[in-house]
């Protein structure tokens, strides 16, 4: 299994952005999904996920700012950030729920005020 995380950067406040997350050895339609956000020194948390049904869930503090989606032609899943804060800073993962793969580099977002 392998998970490619891009599109991350540097953004003003109230700034947007779309990371791409593509998968190989797994076909993400049949797993659930989700986007890790680490911050410095802590555990990676779930922003939000996505279910093989399509359902979605999201963390209270992204809820109304960060939708994820899935691509099944292109095995990518996305998250599209909108009116970024500062304290969203930080490095963005994806990753199977429930399974022990091995994480990848994750995607760095830094959101400046």
């Amino acid at each position: 299994v392998q998970l490619v995380e891009s599109g991350g950067g540097l953004v003003q406040t109230g700034g947007s952005l779309r990371l791409s997350c593509a998968a190989s050895g797994i076909s993400v339609w049949e797993f659930d999904m989700a986007w890790y956000r680490q911050l410095p020194g802590k555990q990676p948390e779930v922003v939000a996920e996505v279910s093989p049904s399509g359902s979605t869930k999201t963390l209270d503090s992204v809820e109304g700012r960060f939708t994820i989606s899935r691509d099944n032609a292109k095995n990518t899943i996305y998250l599209q950030m909108t009116s970024l804060k500062p304290e969203d800073t930080g490095v963005y993962l994806c990753h199977r729920l429930y399974w022990s793969d091995a994480w990848g580099q994750g995607t760095r977002v830094t959101v400046s005020s």
